[in-house]
């Protein structure tokens, strides 16, 4: 009997650890959603929502990403609307961020496990900060929404009444999470609002603001008392502009006379247009075009922002920008001949390099896997299968239609996709094995010659 119990120990020390409490914390969500979704009482009079389809609105809104396969505004009650918004909020924040900091609210002495647990959550460099830091930017987050919900309110409200602050609030707290749910309805998303700078500049501040990640917004914060940015700060904000404006660019370019787009629509509206869509394509998932008739060129230039995605530490999804900066970085470096990758006249350790270029080669392996999948139980064209299949692992939400038709194995691979891509493809894969990461026991291996290239 106590050989059983200790290993039953030993199997529950495995499993919590900081990474798979934050898996399991996400699942647990996921499936409290699902009952509450499943609800008679979650869905207009006239609609029945099946077992299926509350697992993947679930998931969708936890994390964050936006897909969905039921109009949100028609399909749910106002009851199953705040359950996809908590999911939203929680699935940004994350479940063990808000607890750490009602805990902390509550003034009870936080352990040093759980201390570690709030670090992993927010993936602070600092264990000793990131409790203080947790409690810091839970009212930024509240307050920034606030404000969202105000501005985007002078626009709802004269349209819609009152229903219009709700209307303000749900969009807000949506586009700072990165989620992409909406509620206007048919024609769906913000088709229609590309005249309306209020619209489309405070959604795109608040998801630009949102996939900046807590780190950043705390440095930013403290600039103008010590006039430092860390190396994570510089990179986020140096990538996530480039990323920003060159997509900026190219979209204006290349749909600039396709009249399914943007071809027709004022120069003015052009610009908001192709702005709002490179944002978008950095995990948020609201769109203001019909993106079934996108160039070619144009989706296949959203599947790499999609892919990239965000910061580390914030409501975005993707591989990050820093990850895909620092592979940039070390490619550049071997280019020229050096043995170290150098980035701002410091040293990146070859341990940072090697994650990353683990994490973008587990990202695409993924997202190939399944578009493979999709193909072969949808029969649909490769560049829409590759775009959702992205937009799934990014966590961002945009669609070319394909979702809302998909059969029941294929959602199953989304719904995995989305849970995968929302966690991180190598915290995925840690999780799974449910192993401690192992030395070689101090045994050195000796070098092997192999020819690559």
């Amino acid at each position: 009997m106590s050989f059983f119990i200790k290993r039953i120990n030993n199997l529950i020390k495995k499993i919590a650890t900081p990474t798979n409490t934050i898996v399991l914390s996400f699942a647990v969500i996921i499936i409290m959603g699902t009952f509450l979704l499943s609800l008679p009482i979650a869905t207009q009079p006239q609609n029945r929502t099946g077992l299926l389809d509350a697992f993947f609105t679930a998931t969708s809104a936890t994390c964050v990403t936006g897909l969905v396969v039921v109009d949100t505004a028609s399909h749910w009650s106002i009851f199953g609307q705040l359950v996809i918004l908590c999911l939203i909020q929680i699935g940004g924040l994350g479940l063990v961020t808000i607890a750490t900091f009602l805990t902390a609210i509550l003034r009870k002495k936080i352990g040093l496990k759980s201390m570690k647990l709030a670090q992993e959550s927010i993936n602070h460099f600092s264990l000793s900060d990131a409790i203080k830091l947790i409690k810091k930017l839970v009212f930024v987050v509240f307050g920034i929404e606030f404000i969202g919900a105000i501005l985007l309110s002078t626009v709802f409200v004269p349209k819609f009444g009152l229903k219009g602050f709700y209307m303000g609030l749900f969009h807000s707290v949506s586009a700072f999470c990165n989620a992409g749910f909406d509620i206007n309805g048919t024609p769906g998303s913000f088709i229609g609002y590309n005249d309306n700078p209020v619209i489309i500049y405070t959604l795109s501040l608040l998801i630009i603001v949102g996939g900046l990640g807590y780190m950043v917004w705390d440095e930013l914060y403290l600039y103008s008392k010590n006039k430092k940015l860390t190396l994570h700060t510089r990179v986020v904000l140096i990538t996530s502009s480039v990323l920003v404006i060159s997509g900026f660019l190219f979209f204006l370019f290349f749909e600039y006379n396709n009249p399914q787009t943007i071809g027709s629509l004022p120069l003015f509206q052009k610009i908001n247009a192709a702005f709002f869509h490179s944002v978008n394509t950095r995990t948020a998932g609201f769109a203001t075009l019909n993106l079934n008739e996108l160039n070619d060129i144009s989706k296949v230039f959203s599947v790499l922002l999609m892919f990239i995605g965000g910061a580390s530490g914030s409501t975005a999804g993707g591989i990050k920008v820093t990850t895909f900066a620092v592979v940039i970085i070390a490619v550049i470096s071997q280019i020229k001949g050096s043995q170290d990758t150098i980035l701002f006249k410091k040293r990146i350790p070859l341990q940072t390099v090697m994650k990353a270029l683990t994490l973008i080669v587990l990202g695409i392996a993924i997202s190939f896997f399944v578009t493979t999948l999709l193909m072969a139980f949808e029969q649909t064209h490769f560049i829409n299968t590759l775009f959702e299949s992205v937009s799934a692992f990014g966590t961002v939400g945009l669609s070319t239609g394909l979702t809302s038709s998909l059969g029941v194995f294929s959602k199953i691979i989304i719904i995995l996709t989305m849970f995968c891509g929302r966690i991180g493809p190598l915290t995925f894969a840690v999780f799974l094995s449910l192993r401690n990461s192992k030395s070689n026991d101090g045994v050195i291996y000796p070098d092997a010659k192999i020819v690559v290239g």
